[in-house]
């Protein structure tokens, strides 16, 4: 098992943009709302006019939890890690990792942004977040 999903033709555009630094989101063309993680639907209106679009790389953080056992490769040897949900810029949720944080500093609504960590034997590029510069 990795930590990174299966890339296939539909997520190829995904992963491509995040091994070039970049985050990228869903919109429909029909309802005008952005949705991740990427479907080729909108969870909202089922449109299939649905597009890539490059997202800021803002977000704030929602939650999170500070995970101290996982016995699934390859989060084992990462813990402890803080596992988090993201409230993205563009308005989408997101589940990622917290970085570069201490668990006492972080506070709901603050202010993140994304980098990006490579993965699993192919070195895939997953997006994670940090505290943003100020």
């Amino acid at each position: 098992m990795t930590a990174v999903p299966e890339i296939d033709a539909f997520t190829r555009p995904y992963w491509d943009a995040a091994a070039e630094g970049r985050l990228l989101i869903r919109r429909c063309r029909d309802c005008a709302r952005a949705h991740h993680y990427p479907r080729e639907f909108c969870p909202y209106c089922w449109s299939e006019s649905v597009t890539w679009e490059r997202a800021s790389g803002r977000a704030t953080l929602y939650t999170w939890s500070v995970v101290h056992r996982n016995d699934l490769p390859p989060f084992g040897a990462r813990t402890p890690y803080t596992a988090a949900v993201v409230d993205l810029a563009e308005g989408p949720r997101m589940m990622t990792e917290i970085v570069g944080c201490p668990e006492g500093d972080l506070r709901i609504g603050m202010d993140l942004e994304a980098t990006f960590r490579e993965e699993g034997p192919q070195g895939v590029a997953v997006p994670v977040f940090g505290p943003a510069a100020r």
